[in-house]
């Protein structure tokens, strides 16, 4: 068990800001991870984009209330190659590069850090992801990744539960998801793991269409871990529809390998799909932002509108401040 001898995070007097979206700046995307790489930049990635790659926005963020100022697209970086259905991304301080996972093969690649250009390359290097992770489910595969730099250690866990360790959770079979987290030293190789479960199901009817899982990870950098879980129900009629978002910090390097962890809800929020409101957001990503003057954190929010799917949808960011 590793020892991590920091002062843990105090999430008090949490303040969830109303979600944005940026028509002019932000193109219609299915943004599902966000890293940040210094200086008001920060890496994208967007699960069906054209090809494999990753964009660089500018986002620019008030220094008292954490609310987002301007968001500039600085342009995408493509590798040239097929999108692998790119989830989650994250900064790699020690190579100065990024890695992203991709749902479509299960995989977690290195990619260069190309801040001015138009392209960008896979390095040949991979995290060496445990073979039970291969039965992930499709579409419930690696939607997460993070990096904590004061533990130099990668973390990531599948959506949903692998079938190895019971059944997935659906309104109908309202059971509580089974995850492992994973954990990579910076070498890029297998460390500890442990389990996390998710909440039940709020959605008791048969869904149109339905996702249950844990969407991001984000390390905030005293040995705590801040989980979302996305439940994501729509409707046969569409109207109706929600996103209820959770967020829960745990502490994994204070439990024993392969336990249970326990966890604290720091902020809870949901978004519908009705008549009069068109706000309804699939938040998938989340990074920590910059301090506020005060000294307290911010923590910043994509959401895969689906293309903005016909015209409806919104790219909605929001920011979270503790």
């Amino acid at each position: 068990m590793l020892a991590i001898l920091l002062p843990s995070f105090v999430f008090a007097q949490v303040r969830i800001n109303k979600q944005q979206h940026f028509p002019k700046a932000v193109p219609a995307g299915n943004y599902s991870g966000i890293t940040p790489l210094g200086n008001d930049r920060y890496a994208l990635v967007s699960d069906k984009s054209a090809t494999d790659g990753y964009f660089i926005f500018h986002i620019e963020l008030d220094s008292v209330t954490g609310r987002i100022l301007r968001v500039v697209n600085e342009g995408f970086r493509s590798t040239g190659t097929s999108n692998r259905d790119q989830e989650g991304i994250a900064f790699f301080p020690d190579q100065g590069t990024l890695f992203v996972s991709g749902e479509a093969d299960n995989c977690i690649l290195e990619y260069t850090l190309d801040r001015q250009g138009a392209t960008c390359r896979h390095t040949g290097h991979r995290l060496a992801v445990p073979a039970v992770f291969s039965q992930a489910a499709a579409n419930y595969g690696f939607e997460s990744l993070t990096y904590d730099a004061h533990a130099r250690r990668f973390w990531t866990t599948t959506e949903s539960t692998l079938p190895a360790d019971g059944p997935q959770a659906t309104p109908l079979n309202p059971v509580a998801n089974r995850l492992r987290f994973q954990s990579f030293t910076a070498d890029l190789q297998p460390s500890v793991q442990y389990i996390y479960e998710m909440d039940r199901p709020e959605a008791r009817k048969r869904p149109g269409q339905y996702a249950m899982g844990v969407s991001e990870l984000c390390a905030v950098g005293d040995g705590t871990l801040l989980v979302l879980e996305r439940e994501f129900y729509v409707s046969r009629s569409k109207l109706g529809s929600f996103v209820r978002c959770k967020l829960y910090a745990v502490r994994p390097y204070e439990s024993l390998p392969g336990s249970l962890l326990s966890k604290r809800l720091v902020a809870s929020f949901r978004t519908r799909f009705s008549l009069f409101s068109h706000a309804i957001a699939n938040y998938e990503g989340m990074c920590l932002g910059p301090r506020l003057k005060d000294g307290r954190r911010t923590l910043l929010m994509v959401s895969d509108s689906q293309d903005q799917y016909r015209g409806v949808l919104k790219d909605w960011f929001k920011t979270i401040v503790f």
